[in-house]
């Protein structure tokens, strides 16, 4: 994890419990699940109007993930000792 010069966000791979919504979308991988034709909808058969549906299920999740994490706050890690920018100036005494 690294963080920008304000301190005030980490960036890099955080983990948060939103993020386990992103997993929903991988149902559409199980193709057994919705392998049939019945029951049919406007006439599409089950397993095209269930993809449609994964399809729709996937975007509004990654969309509520985007909403709900976007501005979290996370704590940087401890200072275990000088940073690069500090090394590569040779300021460290």
């Amino acid at each position: 994890m690294t963080s920008d010069k304000s301190g005030s966000r980490v960036t890099g791979l955080v983990f948060n419990p939103w993020n386990l919504l992103l997993l929903l979308p991988f149902i559409a991988l199980f193709t057994p699940l919705y392998n049939q034709t019945e029951p049919e909808l406007i006439g599409l058969p089950f397993f095209y109007w269930f993809q449609f549906v994964i399809i729709l299920l996937g975007v509004l999740s990654t969309l509520l993930v985007y909403r709900m994490t976007r501005s979290a706050r996370t704590v940087p890690p401890p200072d275990d000792g000088p940073d690069v920018d500090e090394l590569d100036e040779g300021s460290v005494r």
